[in-house]
């Protein structure tokens, strides 16, 4: 706070300096910029600052999705009041009435609840009596536009209410914890982001495109870039397919892999074919999860909550095997011999390609052939033509 702040509630206990305490929490809250997981650790340090049990951010997405992060000695409480007393929070439920939500500056319990409240409510007398608490801090701070967050400080029933110059105080280290919190998401969305990268780049030309819950595009590499208006489009910040015929289908897609179910989440990922206006070869377009057994801390700081994978076949090129095996059922092995003879290639020439035996090419074609229902190397062509190759 510099020179500026005054101490406050006399000589602390245990020769504790308010200055000392500062600093260890201002530098628990950038920590945790650059390690995510280390917010309920800057959450204590904040709280220890007050010294006070411990404070909370509780955030909400644009989405409708909520949550909170808590510091460890409030994890009990926090069960329980996840559990059901969340619908009894007064406080919570008068400060979006009063509209403290976009106040600015950090509010208490005497903004809003009568002394009176205060002794008989439910949620003073039964919740936070049988976890020790009773007066809160809070302040609404905004790391991102597309999230509200709050922070707040949770005082022990044995204290006194929050002071004017305690909330001053609160204000100005939620402006630390917006700062951070804005460089946390970055971070960990780049982290994501090229996590999704680095495997995208083990297939040739393939774009890349991470969506957060609404399906709005956070990050696209050059080569996701390049099929823009060729195959996708993006339309309101949001991924779908350039032409009519497609675009329900991609929509579709994504918007289930978004709902999060987990028959979705543990499925094989399979293919979409989407048309083009600029080559007679579609897109194939793979929509992945991102995130299952995500933390909660991991959940708030991330948008990424699917990535796009789209590969463009190069034209005169066999399709690609991972797509064959995908679309037709076939084991990778039998999809890679599948992939040359269907392009064209004799039995012999894709063993040689493949570097395997005549024999192991021919035995893993003729399994292909049994699983996929043809009996030629023609109607392999002509059905990998009208799948990939069109």
């Amino acid at each position: 706070m510099g020179n500026d702040r005054t101490v406050r509630r006399g000589s602390p206990p245990g020769g504790r300096d308010d200055s000392d305490c500062l600093v260890a929490a201002v530098a628990a809250i950038y920590d945790a910029a650059a390690a995510p997981d280390r917010w309920p650790v800057a959450l204590q340090a904040i709280a220890d600052y007050f010294d006070d049990i411990g404070a909370v951010i509780y955030y909400r997405r644009d989405d409708g999705s909520f949550g909170t992060i808590v510091s460890p000695e409030l994890c009990a409480a926090q069960a329980d009041y996840e559990a059901g007393w969340w619908q009894h929070d007064i406080r919570a439920s008068r400060s979006v009435e009063y509209g403290y939500r976009v106040h600015g500056g950090a509010i208490t319990d005497r903004h809003l609840i009568t002394e009176q409240e205060i002794e008989t409510h439910p949620f003073y007398r039964e919740f936070l009596a049988k976890h020790g608490l009773r007066w809160v801090a809070g302040t609404t701070i905004s790391p991102d536009p597309k999230i509200e967050v709050a922070l707040s400080v949770q005082r022990a029933a044995t204290k006194q209410p929050f002071t004017d110059e305690e909330l001053h105080d609160l204000t100005r280290i939620g402006r630390y914890a917006e700062k951070s919190l804005r460089l946390s998401i970055r971070l960990l969305d780049a982290e994501l982001s090229n996590l999704g990268l680095r495997e995208a780049l083990s297939r040739l030309r393939i774009g890349v495109f991470a969506l957060d819950s609404l399906g709005r595009v956070v990050f696209s590499n050059p080569a996701g870039e390049s099929l823009l208006d060729d195959g996708l489009s993006v339309v309101s910040e949001r991924l779908t397919a350039a032409q009519p015929a497609a675009r329900r289908d991609v929509e579709r897609a994504i918007a289930r892999i978004l709902s999060g179910a987990e028959e979705d989440l543990i499925a094989d990922p399979l293919p979409l074919l989407v048309s083009r206006a600029q080559s007679r070869r579609p897109l194939t377009v793979y929509i992945l999860p991102v995130g299952a057994g995500r933390t909660p801390t991991h959940d708030f700081l991330t948008h990424v909550r699917a990535l796009v994978l789209a590969i463009d076949p190069e034209m005169g090129s066999p399709p690609d095997p991972t797509v064959v095996r995908d679309l037709l059922g076939l084991t990778l092995a039998e999809a890679r011999v599948a992939a040359l003879v269907g392009s064209g290639l004799p039995p012999r020439e894709a063993a040689e390609r493949l570097g395997i035996a005549e024999e192991t090419a021919r035995t893993a074609l003729k399994r292909a052939f049994s699983k996929i229902g043809v009996s030629r190397q023609s109607e392999l062509t002509g059905l990998l033509t009208r799948l990939v190759l069109r």
